[in-house]
């Protein structure tokens, strides 16, 4: 499943899910743009992958990988990223993977108060750098695809908290948000032959996850719950193997403006994930899929 010539964005890559997808992209062959926002402007992890880190390892892995600090949250920065790709690839856009999310580096994510017992600025937290900035990337990534009149895919990253209550109540409507963009953009972008879909991870082994069950960082009803799921959780890079089996779908168009698990694919494309296990698909996913 080769990806070689094509050029890819995956946005909020430094680490997690983002990473995960831009790693498989790069064993597949393709340059991946990455972003994540200045070191400088935020508080830093030592203990935790960079954004140079993951270019250096898809490059390692036979793709070429591109670092590009952008704050997702700032228009013009997004603008430029998009232009920059224009110019140093003759205008070619092949992918765009929308994954940036600013509420995973915020403890509110984890707190489990109700929705009255957090300030209203949450929502901007949860929605913001999530569900509008994907709006804005997929904004100009749609100018480049329908420019160019090759086709495309945009992936958005989202999440069963979209149908069903997980976290808090910012958190599942901007999930919900995150799969209508997909909908009505997949159905704007169908003529262009530029497919959408928003993908569902299950519980990921992300390295947020992982410290903050180490350190018992969350309350003991989500702490129990992360803890409990981790042994068969899904590695960062399962969802990217869903996205490169997407990408080299010559009927990838079919599945436009719906919603896939990432275990549902792995099914449907034969995938496991990197230590050989498949992944079980959750039958709690399929009700609220039919729902």
């Amino acid at each position: 499943m080769s990806l070689r010539g094509k050029v890819v964005v995956v946005t909020g890559a430094s680490r997690g899910i983002g990473r995960g997808i831009a790693l498989q992209l790069g064993e597949a062959g393709a340059k991946v743009y990455i972003t994540g926002r200045d070191p400088k402007n935020k508080k830093v992890d030592p203990s935790l992958p960079t954004l140079e880190n993951t270019a250096q390892e898809i490059t390692k892995r036979g793709g070429q990988g591109i670092p590009v600090y952008v704050d997702h949250a700032n228009d013009t920065q997004v603008k430029q990223l998009f232009e920059q790709i224009a110019n140093e690839n003759k205008g070619q856009l092949d992918i765009l993977v929308n994954n940036a999310f600013a509420a995973a580096d915020s403890p509110t994510l984890f707190e489990g108060k109700t929705f009255w017992e957090n300030e209203p600025e949450l929502w901007d937290t949860f929605t913001n750098v999530g569900l509008r900035s994907n709006y804005v990337a997929s904004v100009y990534a749609a100018r480049l695809f329908v420019k160019n009149n090759r086709g495309g895919l945009i992936v958005n990253v989202s999440s069963a908290g979209g149908k069903a209550y997980f976290f808090n109540v910012a958190y599942g409507v901007g999930k919900a948000g995150v799969d209508r963009l997909t909908a009505d953009t997949a159905h704007e972008l169908k003529p262009y032959k530029v497919a959408v879909v928003s993908l569902w991870p299950a519980q990921v082994k992300t390295e947020l996850v992982q410290n903050k069950v180490e350190k018992k960082e969350l309350p003991p009803q989500l702490l129990e719950f992360f803890k409990k799921g981790l042994p068969t959780a899904e590695s960062i890079e399962y969802s990217g193997k869903a996205v490169v089996a997407l990408a080299t779908d010559p009927n990838v168009l079919n599945k436009t403006g719906k919603i896939f698990t990432t275990a549902g694919l792995g099914k449907e494309y034969g995938f496991k994930d990197i230590d050989g296990r498949e992944i079980e698909v959750n039958p709690q996913y399929i009700e609220l899929l039919k729902s």
